[in-house]
């Protein structure tokens, strides 16, 4: 294996291992998201959409090489395989086919992996992102629902409050329209008695008033006789 599929090769390996260990199911999100968050991702951020691209490029490049060198040596592989008297080169042929078809794989399955490694880490940190604004809308809609229970209870005690001052407020009414009612019943009492005594009165006067004019009219009738 020449130099630059063996680092071909050892970059597919740290992808799968990434990959793997990004897939770990006790490892939260939010954690990966802390990670994502540190300060020399910041210093990288601006050469990071550079290099990946540039590591698309060169995974293509080396892919389509691969491509050619499996057309290549099947097409000599064919043609070896029907003369006989040249063994050698046959087997020479189909070790090179061999490592043309290695090397595909390996550049094909590099790009692959490259393409999913970065759309999971976007994936990660957009779920990370999720969880955060879904624990702030939790805690937002617990408080809501305190605030609401609160004013559910407020409006319970005041509707209490109205209740019993309402009963209490009923209560001194009766007691008033009933002193009213006394009142008015001792009004009549007394303006009753003060009516029988006025007509007492008026008519001890008449009777007075009658004596009185008896006594004159027998006076002057004696006076004339």
């Amino acid at each position: 294996m020449t130099l630059q599929w063996a680092a071909v090769a050892t970059f597919l390996y740290a992808e799968i291992g990434l990959i793997l260990i990004f897939c770990l199911p006790f490892i939260p999100p939010q954690r990966w998201q802390k990670i994502f968050s540190f300060s020399v991702w910041g210093k990288i951020a601006s050469f990071w959409n550079k290099a990946f691209l540039t590591i698309i490029i060169l995974l293509i490049v080396l892919f389509l090489d691969a491509v050619r060198e499996v057309r290549k040596y099947s097409l000599t592989h064919t043609i070896e395989k029907s003369s006989a008297n040249r063994p050698a080169a046959y087997e020479h042929t189909q070790m090179k086919l061999f490592r043309s078809q290695r090397n595909l794989y390996i550049s094909g399955f590099s790009l692959f992996f490259w393409l999913v490694l970065r759309r999971l880490v976007t994936l990660i940190t957009q779920l990370a992102k999720e969880l955060s604004n879904k624990g702030v809308l939790k805690h937002q809609a617990e408080n809501i629902n305190q605030a609401a229970k609160k004013f559910m209870e407020e409006n319970e005690r005041l509707k209490r409050l109205l209740k019993n001052y309402g009963k209490e407020e009923e209560h001194v009414l009766e007691a008033e329209n009933k002193k009213l009612e006394e009142d008015k019943e001792k009004l009549k009492i007394e303006l009753k008695k003060a009516s029988d005594g006025t007509l007492a009165l008026i008519r001890a006067s008449q009777d007075k008033v009658q004596s009185t004019l008896a006594i004159c009219y027998s006076q002057s009738s004696c006076m004339f006789n």
